[in-house]
Order: structure tokens, then sequence, then C-alpha cells
């Protein structure tokens, strides 16, 4: 599901969307977890194994990504 879809499930802007994914505190509760619920993670559950599964989960799954897409910038010698 691309972001512009899960931004259209939840009735928000995609920039509302953008600001979520990076754990704006602004952002409204309820969008929150709206977007949490459509995307499948659970904010709230009794047993600590599940958040700890979804966690490993997550892990793996970012395993397979590109660790980043920027070229990194030359570090400031500032030692003067």
């Amino acid at each position: 599901m691309t972001a512009q879809e899960v931004a259209e499930r939840a009735g928000i802007s995609r920039g509302l969307l953008r600001r979520i994914e990076k754990g704006d505190p602004k952002c409204e509760l309820g969008a929150t977890i709206e977007v949490a619920a459509i995307v499948g993670v659970k904010l709230f559950d009794a047993e600590e194994t599940t958040l700890s599964k979804h966690i490993r989960q997550t892990e793996e799954k970012l395993v397979l990504l590109p660790k980043s897409v920027r070229k990194k910038g030359k570090v400031a010698d500032d030692d003067f």
C-alpha cells in the first residue's frame, strides 16, 4: 500500500501522514491511531510478547531495505 493510499483510507492529507511517520507530537491522536490500525500496528496490547514479536518482525523486514539512499555528506574538519 502506498503512502497516498494510506492517507486516503485514513481521510488525512499526505502531509499529516508524513508528520505522523516522523513522530510529530502535534499530530492528532485519532489520526495517528487510525493510521496505525490501517497499516496493522497494534498500539495497545496487554501482552509484552506481542510487542516484542512485532518489533522483531519489523526489524527482519528493515534488514532487507538499503541502509541509505542518500550519499553521506562530507564531514566538517573543525579541528583548528
